[in-house]
């Protein structure tokens, strides 16, 4: 039993070191995938509102602060967590103008921080804290929205832990061209 276990070892190895060609590089691919998947809430979910009449800045679009409870309802209806359940019902759907626009802008920002590898650590892991969410209010519904979500979550964990942003991102931008900068010495990316 230990010569297998030895020449599975010793396969894994060699094929590993023969076969792992630049894995920083497939990170960063994985960080962009996700960070677009994020990011398509800048076309779906947020709009421009004219601040003071002349102050531009971003905010939840009408279509989904409609859309938004309508939804989250559908979620609770049903959910058998509990804690959850109560949660979407009694603080989402009555906040949801608010709501709307965290996940609105959230999303967007956990997008264009993994798409341009800015402040990574920090996207990936307000991207986190969205996906465990909305896995919470859809997990019920069937294994199909289980899948997706835990594969996002491992993915985002991995971004997050690999620190994915210092290749082809402006975390290792910095941390080459300023690397004393109080942005490279944070662990922020």
């Amino acid at each position: 039993m230990a010569a297998i276990f030895a020449a599975a070892v010793a396969m894994d190895t060699y094929a590993g070191a023969a076969s792992m060609r630049s894995p920083e590089r497939w990170l960063a691919v994985l960080r962009i995938a996700v960070g677009l998947w994020f990011a398509k809430a800048l076309l779906t979910k947020l709009s421009v509102t004219l601040l003071w009449g002349f102050l531009p800045v971003p905010t939840a679009s009408d279509r989904w602060i409609h859309v938004m409870p309508i939804l989250v309802g559908k979620y609770a209806e049903g959910n058998p967590v509990g804690f959850f359940r109560e949660f979407l019902q009694h603080s989402v759907i009555p906040n949801s103008q608010l709501f709307a626009q965290l996940t609105a802008v959230g999303e967007a920002a956990v997008g264009l921080g993994l798409v341009f590898g800015c402040l990574t650590a920090v996207a990936s892991g307000v991207g986190l804290f969205l996906v465990v969410n909305y896995g919470l209010a859809v997990q019920w519904q069937g294994s199909a929205q289980q899948g997706f979500h835990y594969m996002l979550i491992v993915s985002l964990v991995v971004i997050l832990g690999a620190r994915a942003g210092r290749t082809w991102g402006v975390d290792g931008w910095v941390r080459g061209r300023r690397p004393g900068s109080w942005l490279a010495r944070l662990p922020l990316g």
